[in-house]
């Protein structure tokens, strides 16, 4: 389905707990496409960090309704956060704090 590591990763989540998490348990929160599963997830930041995953955890995020003067004009989108750890000793370099 998804042939480029490019199409999978789309961008890392950067927050107060995800700077906790990896600095305590090296785990990295990624941003993924709804249709991906772990295997695609795993080989993803593999091959595009050049890095060993040790587990990966997926969670989809629910779009929220929004209020303007009292009425629900919308909402924001559904989306999938991928939190993975990677084997002890490895790191991104290019998501270092």
């Amino acid at each position: 389905m998804y042939e480029d590591p490019q199409d999978i990763i789309l961008s890392p989540v950067i927050s107060e707990k995800n700077t906790y998490l990896l600095q305590k348990e090296n785990k990295y929160v990624f941003r993924v496409p709804l249709k991906a599963n772990k295997i695609q997830i795993r080989n993803a930041v593999e091959n595009l960090f050049k890095v060993k995953v040790d587990e990966v955890w997926t969670l989809k995020v629910w779009g929220k309704k929004r209020k303007w003067r009292g009425r629900v004009v919308g909402k924001t989108p559904t989306y999938k956060r991928a939190i993975v750890k990677l084997k002890k000793g490895e790191t991104i370099t290019e998501l270092e704090i």
